[in-house]
């Protein structure tokens, strides 16, 4: 059987990419445990688009609106809104990076329209309480691309994961996100056998810098600038 990971020439009809990505995030290697346990609790929205230069969609752009509005404290921790791409593109990291940063500049600008910032988080991608907000709700976001130096980045098609940040605030307060924190860097260290220098600890700089993957100094700036 051929291996997902190294089959990025691959034309994928909808329903097997969204097979081959929950292969991908139930394998044993894979460090994320949040990850795992949204879709063990079958808490993963999906959408799927054409190419990640080509976006955002609007259907995406509305169905992370309405994630947002359904979205309150009593909602069960570890959701996900993940956007699929059909078409590989031929991305470095560096490429991607610009190309996660451009999509989420372009829907920022049509869910600006009819929602504001969220309040509780920064729209400065330098501050530490930075996360995008679409639909009023901030999000951490990761991607995912063919080429990302981090196996737990490697996909066979671009991916957005879409986490909600509150997610995070709701495992800080109750003490848990250190312990998934070591828990993630551990299984990554031991799938990569060296430490992921981008994973620090939540909140004590910008997550902005985290969400392509790629490994990037201090004196790193964000091109997103929201209204």
């Amino acid at each position: 059987m051929q291996n997902p990971a190294q089959s990025s020439a691959l034309a994928y009809p909808d329903e097997s990419l969204i097979h081959h990505f929950e292969q991908f995030i139930t394998a044993d290697s894979f460090p994320c445990v949040g990850a795992k346990s949204a879709l063990s609790r079958g808490q993963i929205v999906y959408q799927i688009e054409h190419d990640l230069l080509s976006g955002p969609a609007a259907a995406t752009v509305t169905s992370l609106q309405r994630f947002s509005q359904e979205y309150d404290r009593d909602t069960a921790l570890f959701r996900s809104v993940v956007v699929l791409f059909r078409h590989p593109a031929t991305f470095t990291e560096l490429s991607f990076e610009s190309a996660l940063w451009r999509y989420l500049q372009k829907m920022h600008y049509a869910d600006d329209i009819h929602h504001y910032w969220d309040p509780r988080v920064s729209n400065d991608p330098a501050s530490a309480n930075f996360s995008f907000s679409v639909g009023g709700r901030g999000y951490y976001l990761l991607g995912m691309h063919p080429r990302a130096s981090r196996a737990a980045r490697r996909f066979i098609r671009p991916v957005l994961v879409f986490n909600l940040h509150d997610q995070f605030e709701r495992l800080r307060s109750d003490g848990k996100s250190l312990t998934i924190r070591d828990t993630i860097i551990k299984r990554d260290t031991q799938l990569e056998g060296t430490p992921n220098p981008m994973l620090q600890a939540f909140g004590n700089s910008s997550d902005a810098a985290k969400y392509s993957g790629r490994e990037v100094d201090d004196q790193w700036t964000c091109p997103f600038h929201a209204r």
